[in-house]
């Protein structure tokens, strides 16, 4: 259903102002993989969700997105789920208005049950009353309108217990499934054999 592309990056590296904020990440992901990055804070895993999706350029390494390796080419291959302090959801519009704006009528339907989201598409609560995982889930349903071949999600374990955290991978499962290649930054990887994990080391030099 969805045109899930390769990930292949090779010794890809970051460097700020303060040092390395990420370096030499190597990975492979197939089309419809699903990968957990996980590391504490400051290990570098939101910097390397964007630089994967083609919203942050490297410092070094090589990096082909769906054969591509152009920041500008991997963005249209590429969508983000939620990415706190980067692409926030308004908290004071509605999950309806989120959706229309994004000129969604069609297919707002379609998306919220892909993500699992218990909401219909002239829900009028705003997302200010949602819990983490509706957010979260929202804002993966704001992504899928993209039809991307890789969609990244950060911080998808944040505020959420077990059951929720179960129930939120088990979506990304279903959603590799059915073709999509999927990165999902997390404090600890979910216990699922059908999900890779690439491990951020912590405590590095920044």
């Amino acid at each position: 259903m969805f045109p899930g592309v390769a990930v292949r990056a090779n010794g890809l590296s970051l460097r700020g102002g303060h040092g390395w904020v990420y370096r030499d990440v190597t990975v492979e992901i197939d089309p419809g993989g699903l990968t957990a990055v996980t590391g504490q804070a400051g290990s570098g895993r939101t910097s390397l969700l964007l630089t994967l999706a083609g919203r942050m350029r490297p410092t070094s390494g090589t990096l082909l997105v769906g054969g591509k390796h152009t920041p500008r080419a991997i963005r249209r291959l590429a969508a983000l789920g939620l990415v706190d302090g980067v692409n926030d959801l308004e908290p004071a519009l509605s999950v309806a208005e989120h959706l229309r704006e994004r000129g969604a009528r069609r297919r707002a339907g379609a998306v919220l049950e892909l993500a699992g989201l218990d909401r219909s598409p002239t829900d009028r609560t705003l997302v200010r009353a949602l819990d983490r995982e509706r957010r979260v889930r929202l804002g993966l349903a704001l992504a899928l309108l993209d039809e991307p071949g890789l969609l990244v999600l950060d911080n998808v374990d944040t505020g959420l217990d077990t059951e929720r955290r179960a129930a939120l991978w088990a979506t990304l499962t279903e959603l590799a499934a059915l073709g999509l290649t999927l990165l999902a930054s997390c404090t600890e990887p979910p216990q699922n054999a059908a999900t890779e994990a690439l491990r951020l080391p912590g405590g590095e030099e920044r």
